[in-house]
């Protein structure tokens, strides 16, 4: 993520865990700096229910390490295809 090169934070990882199908979120993992920072948006997504396209649909700004999400939910439905 730029924001993390900017920052020399290299390291770290953001994974979204979906139904088999790629549409609905089941989870969220994040490890490295910022972690904590980033895991309540992934909480709410999840007690609202929303779907892996809701973070491809919606805007983060840019640059910050929240766009891991729309990165690894492209990732996902990329698998659908």
């Amino acid at each position: 993520m730029a924001r993390g090169q900017i920052a020399g934070t290299n390291e770290g990882l953001l994974k979204i865990i979906a139904d088999p199908a790629g549409e609905k979120l089941l989870g969220v993992q994040i490890v490295g700096e910022g972690a904590t920072e980033l895991i309540h948006l992934g909480q709410m997504a999840l007690l609202a229910g929303t779907r892996v396209e809701s973070f491809v649909e919606n805007i983060f700004n840019f640059p910050t390490l929240a766009e891991a999400y729309r990165v690894a939910a492209l990732d996902i439905l990329e698998q659908r295809r």
